[in-house]
């Protein structure tokens, strides 16, 4: 995943800056990266390695040398970003939230013009970069943004840092938000509408699916917008990116959750002593849950936050299983002669709350009952990084039906039974889940109260993931 933050300043805008990108850390945890212009200094470009420390002490140095009325940053789980770039535009800086699927086919037809790309350590071209090379296509920025929006399959939302100003861009289907924020003498545009606040900036508005905007310190003009946009907003980014304090479309992340527990509650039976969330997003679900339900919430697992401020995991098999136990740190008189209701924001392989569920147990739990916020994750994202899953056979609900079924090659017709939450597949699906995971029950959350808990129209809502519609 990532995030970003742009910012035009009639003063230097460094220290904003700083502090909006930061609160992007959330977001990722490999790189991170702030482009700056000053009139009288030029551009200035710095990206450090955040995988062992957090964002602000990498840019501690940057925050205090760096100059400039226009800015740019990103924290990225991927790519080094910002781009920096000099073309027939001049020299500008580039920075993306997005995913490519089509990259290898679009770097075919640029190089024909002789173009060359950065290539990463893991083989693929620097999706960044590639963003930078279509917008060089074109013969002016609103041009070249329009064209980069309209040929990617995927995804893609953008800021471009120029002598002028910024320029934001955000997908056509908006499946990632770009929300503008607006002080006397500053205006900013931010993935996380909550990053803006706490520097001073009031809400000013969200950009449409496909619109392209420029702004300065003084003004936002709308530059284009594409005639047929269909909101596709990512669902998953309320239930587990989203930081609490953000909202999108209007819709509170944290509000969102309470909603999803209240409606997990409401479908449930269960006899238990307590509601325990898993830290961090979690926890807002089983307090919709707890107070809906009434029973009583509790926190017998604490995140170890000095060193784990971030829940994402490492990508080798071997370590996740051992990390998921090393990152939360159990209260036992808490849990002892227990019997509990266990929220986490999703279960995607399996490996943290099989972990954290035996964790509970051998920690004096008499019942673990795990109510995911979310229906079964039936296939990989097509639009966002949501993780570094390489096949589809990672997700634990995946590998089930294909146990289950006796085959890999499971038709659309079937797969479609198993997103039914009604069908007899689905239920023997959620039981072998439930044995192969050591829960004492599972109940997840179903798709059209994960819905009904968003409040929006259900047709604006990315949910390709758990049902496989476009």
């Amino acid at each position: 995943m990532g995030g970003f933050f742009g910012v035009a300043a009639k003063e230097d805008c460094v220290f904003d800056l700083f502090f909006g990108t930061d609160y992007h850390s959330h977001l990722g945890t490999r790189r991170a990266g702030m482009a700056v212009y000053d009139k009288e200094e030029g551009f200035a470009k710095a990206i450090h390695k955040i995988e062992n420390s957090p964002f602000r002490t990498k840019f501690d140095k940057e925050a205090n040398t760096m100059h400039g009325c226009y800015g740019i940053g990103s924290i990225s789980d991927f790519e080094p970003q910002p781009i920096m770039v000099h073309s027939h535009h001049g020299t500008f800086a580039v920075t993306t939230v997005g995913k490519i699927n089509n990259a290898d086919t679009l770097v075919e037809e640029i190089l024909k013009n002789h173009s060359h790309f950065f290539v990463m350590s893991n083989g693929n071209v620097n999706p960044t970069e590639l963003v930078a090379a279509l917008i060089d296509q074109k013969e002016n920025f609103i041009d070249g943004i329009r064209y980069a929006l309209d040929v990617i399959d995927g995804s893609l939302s953008v800021l471009v840092l120029t002598e002028r100003g910024i320029y934001a861009g955000r997908d056509n289907h908006g499946r990632t938000p770009i929300s503008i924020g607006r002080k006397d003498g500053a205006i900013c545009a931010t993935f996380e509408s909550s990053a803006f606040t706490n520097l001073g900036y009031a809400p000013l508005r969200e950009l449409k699916p496909g619109e392209i905007v420029v702004f300065d310190s003084e003004k936002l003009h709308t530059l284009s917008e594409p005639e047929n946009a269909r909101m596709k907003i990512c669902t998953f980014l309320w239930i587990y990116y989203g930081y609490p304090s953000t909202s999108y479309e209007g819709i509170s992340v944290e509000k969102m959750r309470y909603h999803c527990g209240e409606k997990l509650a409401g479908r449930d039976n269960v006899k238990a002593d307590i509601v325990v969330g898993v830290p961090d997003s979690g926890t807002a679900h089983a307090i919709g849950y707890s107070n809906a339900a009434g029973i009583p919430f509790s926190r017998p697992l604490i995140k170890y936050t000095p060193t784990w401020p971030r829940s994402f995991m490492p990508t080798m098999q071997q370590n996740r299983d051992l990390i998921a136990k090393m990152k939360l740190i159990a209260v036992p008189d808490l849990i002892k002669g227990k019997s509990m209701v266990v929220i986490d924001d999703s279960i995607v392989r399996g490996t943290q709350l099989r972990e954290t569920a035996e964790f509970l147990i051998e920690s004096g739990a008499t019942e673990v009952h795990v109510r995911p916020a979310c229906p079964p994750i039936m296939y990989g994202c097509k639009y966002l990084n949501f993780s570094r899953s390489k096949s589809e056979m990672e997700l634990i609900s995946r590998r089930t039906i294909v146990a289950l079924e006796g085959t890999e090659d499971v038709s659309k017709e079937v797969l479609k039974e198993y997103c039914d939450p009604d069908s007899e597949r689905y239920q023997r699906m959620v039981d072998s889940i439930c044995k192969q995971l050591n829960f004492t029950s599972l109940r997840y959350h179903r798709l059209d109260d994960m819905i009904e808990s968003v409040g929006i129209e259900p047709d604006k809502l990315c949910t390709y993931c758990w049902n496989g519609e476009e």
